[in-house]
């Protein structure tokens, strides 16, 4: 008979969260703060259909980073559960810390019985009716949650990340500030242009739906930088002078000569 493989179980652990801490580290990062009217959560993603940062209710937002269809299939559940708890019981009912205990049962059950964890982490964010009373819960992969208070990293590079948010922080700064800060500890000195970032807001003043996206011309008018011009730009109609050009020379360019006569008969050989 024989004998099974055995490991222990300090490697086990040690290896499973190496493996997401790996894979987790090479999906692009996201950051979420507080400013002075809610919650900002931004993230590098130049895709328009995949989300990264999404609504779960009412004042309560999801945001993940690692593999898409891992964190996706979180967002869902959660929708589910916080829609559930609004029915049965009452809508102020439902709160981020429940889901976040929610989310941390799940994560550390998967992390700790199952052969390969979840390589997500993720964070739920909710906006409170004032200001000082938003909350930020950032759960790991292995279950753990970090209650933050100001600002809070996820993916690769976070700690890098954190370093320079803690430098940029300002408390209660406005939203092009918050934006502009985070944007900045993203890069770490690399430009990111508006159409690369993923960028949503709770904010108290937008009553029960507090959650909305800010998107295109608007996030180029936040950060103070000219909007992108398409490449589909309108070509001039035909027959319109260009930019520069005398409009007598294009009325000749645009009127054929007449033709000699030498022109209008056919040649020798040719056909009539």
């Amino acid at each position: 008979m024989t004998m099974p493989f055995y490991v222990a179980p300090e490697q086990f652990m040690k290896d499973k969260a190496d493996f997401a801490r790996k894979n987790i580290a090479r999906g692009r990062p996201l950051v979420g703060t507080v400013y002075d009217r809610g919650v900002l959560i931004c993230g590098e993603n130049s895709s328009r259909s995949l989300h990264k940062v999404s609504e779960i209710y009412d004042r309560i937002a999801f945001a993940g980073v690692g593999k898409y269809n891992e964190f996706d299939q979180l967002r869902v559940s959660g929708v589910q559960a916080a829609d559930l708890r609004g029915y049965q019981f009452s809508r102020e009912d439902v709160d981020a810390r429940s889901l976040a205990n929610l989310y941390a049962r799940y994560m550390g059950n998967v992390f700790t019985h199952e052969m390969k964890p979840l390589e997500v982490e993720i964070l739920v964010a909710e906006v409170g009716p004032r200001a000082g009373e938003d909350q930020l819960f950032h759960i790991l992969y292995d279950g753990t949650v970090v209650d933050e208070e100001r600002f809070t990293a996820l993916g690769g590079e976070s700690d890098a990340i954190s370093d320079r948010m803690e430098r940029a922080f300002r408390a209660g700064w406005p939203l092009p500030e918050a934006l502009t800060a985070s944007v900045a500890a993203l890069g770490g000195g690399r430009p990111i242009g508006p159409g690369e970032l993923e960028v949503a807001v709770l904010e108290r003043s937008n009553g029960r739906r507090a959650f909305r996206r800010i998107v295109g011309p608007e996030i180029a008018a936040l950060l103070g930088r000219p909007e992108e011009k398409g490449a589909g730009a309108e070509a001039p109609a035909e027959g319109t002078p260009a930019e520069g050009t005398p409009a007598e020379a294009t009325a000749a360019e645009a009127t054929p000569a007449e033709a000699t006569p030498a022109e209008q008969a056919p040649a020798d050989g040719d056909e009539a």
